[in-house]
């Protein structure tokens, strides 16, 4: 049988089963809520981000979803520090100039909290003078910390990071640090390897 499980990745857990850092104080792992074996993470979520994580014991499937070169869009929730005006949304859409170049157009929105959001251990960090307010975000690639890095070069530092959905999968009814199996979604029969002909 194969597996395949969505996870809401609570904030400070490594998005992998073991620490290979400090044997002094030891950090928590996926190992620390999912007992399953022989799943792996189809991608990757910062120790700092929260949300949605999917797993699977199928090679085939955690290509399709996270290699970039399939572009299944990725959809965040992003408390910011500040109100993002037209200007700064159109920049997110139309692609940020980053380190490691322009990012792919994406999709940006200004919205309210989301409804029935928990609370994060610890709380952010919230400064009195600075208002904050949150934005969603869909991009279709998959760059090291690209949305904080995106939306600090619009001047709005992340202050929250919570990845809401992967492709057609989303976090919606599952609590931070639950997990639950999915379908196993039908996948594009591999394309036939072509025989390299004799001259």
């Amino acid at each position: 049988m194969s597996w395949f499980i969505r996870f809401n990745k609570p904030f400070d857990v490594l998005p992998q089963f073991t620490d290979r850092g400090s044997a002094v104080s030891p950090r928590r792992t996926l190992s620390d809520f999912i007992d399953l074996p022989g799943v792996y993470p189809a991608g990757r979520l910062d120790r700092d981000s929260e949300g949605l994580m999917l797993l699977t014991d199928n090679g085939r499937l955690q290509a399709r979803i996270s290699d970039p070169k399939h572009k299944m869009a990725k959809t965040y929730w992003v408390q910011v520090e500040g109100v993002p005006d037209a200007v700064g949304l159109k920049a997110l859409c139309d692609g940020v100039e980053l380190k490691d170049g322009l990012t792919r157009p994406a999709k940006a929105r200004r919205i309210d909290e989301p409804a029935g959001l928990w609370p994060r251990t610890p709380p952010i960090r919230v400064r009195k003078s600075v208002p904050d307010s949150w934005i969603e975000l869909t991009i279709r690639e998959g760059r090291n910390r690209q949305v904080r890095r995106m939306t600090a070069a619009v001047g709005h530092p992340t202050l929250r990071l919570i990845r809401y959905r992967i492709g057609e999968w989303t976090l919606d009814g599952l609590d931070p640090g639950k997990w639950e199996t999915l379908p196993m979604p039908q996948l594009p029969a591999p394309k036939p390897k072509h025989k390299m002909r004799r001259r």
